[in-house]
């Protein structure tokens, strides 16, 4: 098939390294403009732009689909279908309505559970058991296209929003390659989402991500998880911001206040609502990630209040 891919950051590499992979005729890759990242702010090419050049492949970076010369572009590549996966813009209707088998998208979640900007971050956050990556139809409305296929993912307790991510943009390019020999098969088989089931996965902000700890333990461990990469939970330590990347619950009873800590020279235990978490990685401004042992090593917590 002619295939334009639409995609910008590393999840979206999988898919359309598999689509290259098939042997499809990828006529174009869109993706997001070339953005500055690091300490000296260059600017940086999406990771779809790096492979799709790898391949010789054309790139488009559009600030918008909406205007003529944008629309005839894409037009004259007379694709037969779009697939789409973390593209980061919503496509306007001529664009949706233009090759010949329409567009469909891999999203980040078991539908129609979590719509919307952190699907994944949300699963974690939320104590989900289960999710997945959902390639369906691409309508108008934000996420509410028909489903073509399903791929699971049970989510370990261990898991942060980081490991989910990667095991998702895999299942993304595995559900991608059943759903288009179902389409060149013409077996394939739509199922429209049950309006009455939908949640939204709001995006993140840094604002969520100071630690309460007069919450249950298992929800913080949760909320460490999810915010894993970004925001990153945090919590005060002696005046200072301390990001916690890692932990586990210990399901057992103490007579600490919460936020009080109980460690040793190997670990970091803080006293919850109920429960107690144990800190397995932690960062401190312009330091790096560390274990928590290593932490200790330097400095005695034993008997401190974290804010």
């Amino acid at each position: 098939m002619r295939i334009i891919f639409a995609g910008t950051p590393e999840f979206a590499v999988p898919s359309l390294q598999k689509l290259i992979d098939l042997g499809h005729d990828v006529c174009a890759v869109y993706t997001q403009p070339d953005r500055p990242a690091g300490r000296g702010q260059h600017l940086q090419p999406p990771p779809v732009k790096v492979l799709a050049l790898k391949h010789d492949i054309p790139v488009l970076q559009p600030l918008t689909l909406k205007t003529d010369d944008e629309l005839q572009t894409f037009q004259n590549f007379n694709a037969d279908l779009m697939v789409v996966v973390a593209y980061g813009m919503i496509l306007p209707q001529t664009v949706l309505d233009t090759p010949r088998l329409g567009c469909i998208n891999g999203h980040g979640s078991l539908l129609p559970r979590w719509r919307g900007a952190a699907p994944i971050q949300r699963a974690v956050i939320e104590g989900d058991k289960e999710t997945g990556v959902t390639i369906m139809q691409i309508v108008k409305k934000l996420d509410a296209g028909d489903m073509l296929h399903k791929e699971i993912y049970e989510i370990k307790p261990t898991d942060t929003s980081a490991i989910v991510h990667d095991e998702l943009s895999k299942l993304s390019a595995i559900g991608l390659e059943k759903v288009l020999l179902q389409i060149e098969n013409n077996t394939l088989q739509a199922t429209p989402q049950d309006e009455n089931l939908v949640t939204y996965a709001a995006k993140l902000t840094k604002e969520e991500a100071l630690i309460d700890w007069t919450q249950p333990a298992e929800k913080l461990v949760r909320k460490i998880h999810g915010l894993n990469p970004w925001p990153v939970a945090q919590t005060i330590y002696n005046g200072l911001t301390m990001k916690l990347w890692n932990a586990q619950v210990l399901n057992e009873a103490t007579n600490l206040q919460a936020g009080q800590v109980r460690s040793t020279s190997k670990t970091l235990d803080i006293a919850t609502g109920e429960g107690v978490v144990r800190i397995h990685e932690l960062q401190m401004p312009n330091g790096k990630r560390m274990s928590a042992s290593a932490f200790l090593a330097a400095h005695d917590l034993n008997g401190v209040t974290l804010g």
